[in-house]
């Protein structure tokens, strides 16, 4: 693990895709230091998107309804939540630059943002960064019950119609593992990385895209999908395979 202040080099978000697109990824030690570290873990996190397990507490809460979820609405609101003091968690890594560097990537289209709002108010959230078929999930943040754990199911929902081969949570904590995450070592994070990232030519989408693209389409759910057609969406089998699978 270095600083990125160690390295004589200027940090743009053209550099930090670069970075995710090898496997690592920057965390900083608190709000208070600006200084950023690259991270590679020896055991990476990842969410089989096919081997999703949705509790059916959170299920029947998501039928229910009572929310609305928005993507890519707010950015700035959803990052002071995840940086929010927490149980557990008095205070947060997430700094003024990076802070500053995922606004940038939210402006260019590669970091996006899963919102749960109740009564005008938000209540949850998400944000994290899309290069190629794979999904690098940063942080989420819950202010009511549930409310983290919809965003993650309304962004498997869109990473899977949107013909995505890879979540990346980095690392695993409790509340993942309830949701099928598990760890791999870094050498098979690498490999399943390099198919996402080069899952084009000759993949199959079954979605209607054009199967020649080598971009996963976060936009390709309706904001407006209907709960019980998340959950369905979130139970099939992926539809897209890669020609080098």
């Amino acid at each position: 693990m270095s600083s990125l202040e160690d390295v004589m080099i200027e940090i743009t978000p053209q550099v930090l895709l670069k970075a995710y697109s090898c496997g690592i990824f920057p965390m900083a030690e608190s709000a208070d230091n600006n200084a950023l570290y690259w991270i590679e873990p020896e055991r990476r996190g990842i969410l089989p998107l096919d081997a999703v397990h949705i509790p059916k507490s959170l299920a029947r809460t998501i039928r229910r309804g009572g929310f609305e979820v928005k993507i890519n609405n707010d950015f700035d609101a959803v990052i002071e939540g995840c940086a929010e003091p927490r149980a557990g968690r008095r205070s947060t890594w997430i700094n003024g630059r990076i802070r500053s560097l995922y606004r940038e990537l939210f402006a260019l289209g590669h970091c996006h943002t899963v919102e749960v709002w109740q009564n005008g108010e938000l209540t949850g959230g998400l944000y994290g960064v899309h290069i190629g078929r794979a999904f690098f999930g940063e942080s989420m943040f819950s202010r009511a019950r549930d409310a983290s754990k919809i965003a993650l199911v309304y962004l498997i929902a869109r990473l899977k119609h949107g013909g995505f081969t890879l979540l990346d949570t980095q690392f695993i904590t409790d509340h993942l593992e309830r949701f099928g995450a598990v760890e791999i070592s870094r050498q098979a994070f690498q490999q399943r990385l390099e198919t996402a990232l080069n899952c084009s030519q000759g993949s199959s989408a079954g979605d209607g895209r054009d199967a020649a693209t080598s971009d996963g389409s976060f936009s390709a759910l309706s904001d407006g999908t209907p709960p019980t057609d998340v959950l369905q969406l979130v139970s099939l089998a992926s539809k897209t395979r890669c020609a080098t699978e």
